[in-house]
């Protein structure tokens, strides 16, 4: 076993999944999650994708996020509005709420940690 893990979609069959009904804002959004790394200490890092539509967020792990593509609005309450597309990275802190609106469906690479 390698100790070298390709963040990628080959070989791994997704999670699928969309927000919970009574956070939905818009549209019909749903998700792929292709979770390639499951490490000690609750970290995980892996590929996610959303379909247009928007929703509430509340964050309560950390997670580093790079756009591979799409384009999304991120909107923090009582903050301004931070429009992503591809080759964009940043950080959501615990604390985190507002909402994600993918206007073009979005792929992401995360790393997560609870």
């Amino acid at each position: 076993m390698s100790n070298l893990v390709r963040i990628d979609v080959d070989g791994i069959e997704p999670e699928h999944g969309a927000p919970a009904p009574e956070r939905v804002v818009s549209g019909n959004p749903q998700f792929r999650t292709w979770n390639s790394e499951e490490a000690e200490g609750d970290l995980y890092a892996g590929i996610w994708e959303a379909t247009p539509g928007k929703w509430q967020i509340v964050y309560e792990e950390w997670e580093f996020c790079h756009i591979l593509s799409g384009y999304s609005i991120i909107a923090e309450d009582g903050g301004g509005e931070h429009h992503v597309r591809a080759g964009d990275s940043f950080v959501l802190r615990p604390g985190f709420r507002g909402t994600w609106e993918v206007v073009e469906t979005t792929r992401k690479e995360y790393v997560v940690r609870l």
